[in-house]
């Protein structure tokens, strides 16, 4: 009973702070305020530590949504991981441990706090991911760790570069730092938000359990990096065609890999990242609240997906590969509604969360002007984020079944339900009363018909093509199946890279030793070397020792 009441008191006081949160970001944002609470840890002679909590509207919404999903993930962990595992109060404390490292990351003004949460995400995520201890676990969690930890590179480097300003609250400095300290923030957000080249840690993580990757996938440890740059967001430095062209190619590479894997939770990973890199182009485009506010709608319809593919999971008998499902919707009629009102969100289908936020980076995006080159990105994204949804919908749906027969499909889990109707809720609700909250309708967009309903063209599409895809047999050559499945090669090139710095560093290393060498460390071994040779010769034999003896002697004669 211990293991359920725990469960349950964590659930209730998430939810409870959830609400809390929000109703004081409402406050916020309707009477424009912001409040900073300092804490002193330590005042000696002129040396002030503090740590500083900073909420206004952005970090209070935020944090309330991180803890509402985590409370539904929460309540839906009781029964996934409490029923059939022994270690699951320590996987509970795992959690809290991991969105209390988030709520330090989001409510800090200060760098050196925000890396404290930052690498508090890094670590936990690392116990997240080899959680179930199996060498694919080890292997996924070493990637995870380590891709994190090139993040860190960027932070360490930007505080140390802080100290000429005289306080590391970075927000009363936005306007006067130095740009190249703006690079290194983006730098360590594309290693937490997967953006190329740092891709390949984000589906290796799904080794973890799948309430984590919920978690970890919607509102957490992705969409860190992007919750960063919203706060350091100066359009001078941001506005920026390389880093568009990146986000850019993440979003259509992670789409078109999605569209050849297998796996269930892979599949629902590659969408996150394709949904990062929308979010990532829209901020350096310039429109942050856009960016803001799909992130926000976003992270309720993809931990809604993640859970109701869990419950999948969880009755196929840890069943992952897509081809061995087919016509579940018989046997789980709710979870498969659930799924497929997640999906479409996911697709921007209209009058759910996602259209809202998607239809409205769109318009931006058409409304900017900006070259056709990213136009034509933007809109293949929104057609291939059909494509991949419609053939996981048919794979998992309609398909015949090709389970096994005995298997156990009844939905005889209540919790798990509940949380994930809960969620369903919000995935519908979300995005327009989030609009109507913030005021986002009072921005007035014009285009002409055939740009407004190029998006819902696209997306028909994608519907159309990803139907038709289903018939095709192996009609392109087997090296771009390969190709794409392994997300163009991306573990290779980091591999490759690797040897080519270490290899670079080892010859750099060595022509920089020639000064060393005809130094002092030179000096060194060279008379450690004489010394050596002469102690060699007076253990030798007496021979040896008077002939040297004759030697000196005629030298001196």
């Amino acid at each position: 009973m211990l293991v359920l009441n725990i469960y349950n008191i964590y659930t209730f006081l998430l939810f409870f702070f959830s609400l809390f949160f929000f109703v004081l970001g409402l406050f916020f944002n309707i009477f424009s305020m912001s409040t900073m609470l300092e804490w002193s840890l330590l005042d000696m002679n002129s040396i002030s530590l503090c740590y500083v909590i900073y909420l206004d509207w952005i970090s209070c919404v935020f944090c309330s949504v991180v803890l509402f999903i985590s409370s539904m993930v929460i309540m839906y962990s009781k029964v996934y991981m409490g029923s059939y595992n022994f270690s699951s109060i320590r996987f509970l404390f795992l959690v809290l441990m991991f969105v209390l490292s988030m709520l330090m990351m989001v409510l800090s003004p200060n760098l050196v706090s925000i890396l404290l949460g930052w690498d508090g995400l890094g670590l936990i995520s690392y116990c997240l991911v080899i959680y179930y201890s199996s060498l694919s676990s080890y292997l996924a969690g070493l990637i995870t760790c380590l891709v994190n930890r090139l993040g860190d590179i960027g932070l360490l480097i930007s505080i140390s570069w802080m100290f000429s300003y005289g306080s590391w609250n970075f927000m009363f400095h936005l306007s006067y730092l130095f740009e190249n300290l703006y690079y290194l923030i983006i730098f360590s957000s594309f290693t937490k938000s997967a953006q190329i080249p740092f891709s390949m840690w984000l589906p290796a993580a799904m080794a973890a359990p799948t309430p984590v990757s919920s978690l970890v996938h919607s509102s957490t440890l992705v969409t860190a990096g992007v919750y960063l740059l919203i706060r350091f967001f100066n359009s001078l430095i941001f506005v920026n065609s390389f880093f568009l062209l990146v986000s850019l190619l993440t979003m259509i590479m992670s789409s078109v890999c999605a569209s050849y894997e297998y796996d269930l939770k892979s599949i629902i990973a590659l969408s996150t990242l394709s949904q990062l890199g929308l979010m990532m182009s829209c901020l350096f485009m310039g429109m942050v609240d856009f960016c803001f506010f799909h992130l926000l709608s976003h992270a309720m319809f993809k931990s809604l997906l993640f859970l109701c593919s869990g419950i999948i999971i969880h009755l196929m008998m840890g069943y992952q590969d897509i081809r061995c499902m087919g016509s579940i919707c018989l046997s789980m009629p709710l979870t498969c509604c659930c799924f497929n009102i997640s999906n479409l969100a996911l697709c921007g289908f209209p009058f759910l969360s996602g259209f809202y936020s998607k239809d409205l980076i769109i318009d931006g995006v058409s409304f900017l002007g900006c070259n056709f080159f990213y136009m034509v990105f933007f809109y293949l994204s929104l057609g291939l984020s059909s494509l991949y949804s419609i053939r996981l919908f048919y794979y998992t749906l309609i398909y015949d079944f090709k389970g096994l027969p005995y298997m156990n499909l009844s939905e005889d889990i209540s919790l798990m339900k509940l949380s994930v109707l809960i969620l369903t809720i919000f995935s519908v609700c979300f995005g327009c009363m989030y609009m109507w909250l913030v005021n986002l309708n009072m921005e007035f967009i014009l285009l002409p018909l055939y740009l407004k309903l190029l998006t819902l063209l696209m997306m028909s599409f994608g519907f159309l093509l990803g139907y038709e895809l289903m018939s095709f047999k192996l009609i392109f050559y087997s090296s771009l199946y390969f190709l794409n499945g392994s997300m163009w090669f991306m573990y290779s090139y980091s591999n490759f890279l690797y040897m080519i710095t270490y290899k670079s560093a080892l010859e750099l290393y060595k022509e920089l030793n020639w000064g060393e060498y005809y130094g002092g460390f030179g000096l060194t071994y060279y008379t450690l070397k004489i010394s050596n040779l002469l102690q060699n010769y007076t253990l030798s034999s007496l021979k040896l020792f008077f002939i040297s003896i004759m030697i000196w002697l005629l030298f001196l004669i």
